[in-house]
């Protein structure tokens, strides 16, 4: 694929000597690459800590186990997501309890919460679509009145922000994702980063198995207790030395990303056979700009396929975020009962999007030739 939808970038002539000396070391895990990349992304989110762990599912995993959630409680969490948000949920115990998106944003319909709050409520989970930072203002104060948790879900909104702060800094906890598509990569890996000291001691320690020491800290090696229920979500060194490098590059491939998205959202802003789901960008709110999303109109829906197809054989890379909302997945429409008729605009979102690439692998030819392509294949529904 000559404009694949997602390619990791390494500038850095470092990456290959860092592994190196890990691997000579002997030390893959517990050494002072996972320390550093801690520390740099609290320092480039401005976070109180970050803790890294083995993905962004596991992280939201560790974060509900911390706050006690369990059978009986429900979440509130927006329906269109990747299945992790909601699984996460789900391996707890607790019921996930959907909204509804909206249709400029992808995000969720935050007027549409209230109504779902019951005694069995304990957390609000939002997600920030595709780099689209949620209203965390009116979410916390829903949240307050109601005393409940606020988790966000930051998987696609690296450098996103509200009123200048990072997303993540506003609920509870925030989750990243450095899977190789999104906006930095270690390989697989995800970061937690919070405010709550006794929270942050306790995942640190269920992270590794709830031992009480970790290795730095044992005094006879092999002696340690384990004083709470842990599993092992670590992130190894070689995974951590990429994320170093990847965060020295982060404000230029946001830069990229949000140039690639207004040259082509520019170009097509007033074609008839498609919307473009808007990123926001102005003094409040600031996208990071995962991808471009095309929502195609009711006419073209039956020649979905085929354009994809199309775009595909010229070269350009193609997704769909997501291929259905996750209350309509088989696993938890069969389990949970849930209807279409509560998800229309999530559908709409679904089944009518073709998302592209913007990322920082595409120069400034690679989109002139994407946006020829899409015109070339578009032009005919115009008409």
């Amino acid at each position: 694929m000559k404009y694949p939808f997602g390619k990791p970038v390494f500038n850095s002539k470092d990456y290959l000597p860092n592994i190196k000396s890990i691997l000579s070391s002997g030390k893959l895990v517990h050494g002072k690459y996972m320390d550093k990349f801690e520390e740099e992304f609290k320092k480039f989110t401005l976070a109180n800590d970050a803790i890294s762990v083995t993905s962004c599912t596991t992280g939201m995993q560790l974060f509900y186990q911390v706050i006690g959630i369990s059978k009986g409680d429900e979440v509130i969490v927006s329906s269109q997501t990747h299945v992790a948000t909601a699984h996460a949920i789900e391996s707890s115990g607790a019921k996930p309890v959907f909204i509804d998106s909206e249709l400029n944003s992808g995000n969720l319909k935050i007027s549409d919460i209230e109504k779902k709050i019951n005694k069995k409520t304990k957390v609000i989970t939002v997600v920030h679509y595709l780099g689209n930072p949620v209203d965390m203002i009116e979410i916390n104060k829903l949240a307050r009145k109601h005393k409940l948790f606020v988790l966000e879900d930051c998987a696609l909104a690296l450098g996103a922000k509200i009123k200048n702060k990072h997303v993540g800094l506003y609920g509870d906890a925030g989750f990243f994702s450095f899977y190789p598509v999104k906006h930095i990569t270690t390989g697989e890996g995800g970061m937690i980063i919070l405010k709550n000291k006794k929270f942050s001691k306790k995942i640190r320690k269920m992270r590794a198995f709830g031992y009480n020491k970790n290795l730095n800290q044992r005094k006879i090696p092999g002696e340690y207790d384990v004083d709470t229920f842990g599993l092992n979500y670590r992130m190894g060194e070689i995974n951590a030395s990429i994320g170093c490098l990847q965060l020295l590059d982060v404000k230029k491939f946001l830069s990229i990303r949000k140039k690639n998205f207004l040259k082509i959202f520019n170009s097509f802003k007033n074609f008839k056979s498609f919307k473009i789901l808007k990123h926001l960008q102005n003094d409040n709110f600031q996208s990071s700009y995962y991808c471009i999303s095309l929502i195609l109109n009711s006419n073209l829906l039956k020649h979905r396929k085929k354009i994809i197809k199309k775009l595909n054989a010229k070269g350009l890379g193609t997704s769909i975020y997501y291929p259905k909302p996750v209350p309509l997945l088989q696993y938890y429409k069969r389990k949970y009962k849930f209807k279409d008729k509560h998800f229309k605009v999530s559908k709409i979102i679904s089944h009518n999007s073709i998302c592209l690439p913007i990322g920082q692998h595409l120069n400034n030819t690679d989109i002139k030739d994407m946006i020829k392509i899409i015109k070339k294949i578009f032009i005919s529904y115009e008409k």
